[in-house]
């Protein structure tokens, strides 16, 4: 029987211009930079021209625990959509990051969502999930405002 289907949003605003956000979240190997103490290491484990398109997958996080994502829809300055590259602790995941140009900067969403691997653990796997990406697209706001 299929687990349950979980999903979450993360919302935020910045000064910063779509293009500079979507820089920083589409390059895999800068996430180290902007991004601990959360994800240490960062890089490619298959790059694409140009970096983060279509068919790149990224590695993120600390050895022994890496998650590789790979981008499914690359839209510059706009939209980057990913899953799960290798089995990590959910199924099915996906998330979808938009950044929407506004008058003075952008406004930024984080979806993500997933179908629980061991039945009971989709809200547990969601909180944390949820948190991580709390977590990612603030420090990605601070960097991107920093230039």
């Amino acid at each position: 029987m299929p687990g349950k289907t979980y999903s979450f949003e993360v919302k935020r605003t910045s000064t910063a211009a779509p293009e500079t956000l979507f820089r920083l979240e589409t390059g895999g190997a800068g996430w180290s930079r902007w991004a601990k103490p959360l994800i240490v290491q960062s890089g490619w484990d298959k790059p694409a021209d140009p970096p983060g398109s279509v068919g790149a997958i990224r590695r993120i996080g600390l050895w022994p625990v890496l998650m590789f994502e790979e981008t499914l829809e690359y839209e510059p300055g706009r939209r980057h959509v990913y899953a799960f590259a290798r089995p990590g602790p959910v199924d099915d995941y996906r998330g979808e990051v938009i950044f929407e140009p506004t008058g003075g900067g952008t406004d930024l969403t984080w979806r993500g969502s997933f179908t629980e691997k061991v039945p009971g653990t989709g809200a547990i796997a969601q909180r944390a999930l949820h948190g991580a990406i709390l977590f990612v697209s603030a420090r990605l706001v601070k960097a991107a405002e920093r230039g």
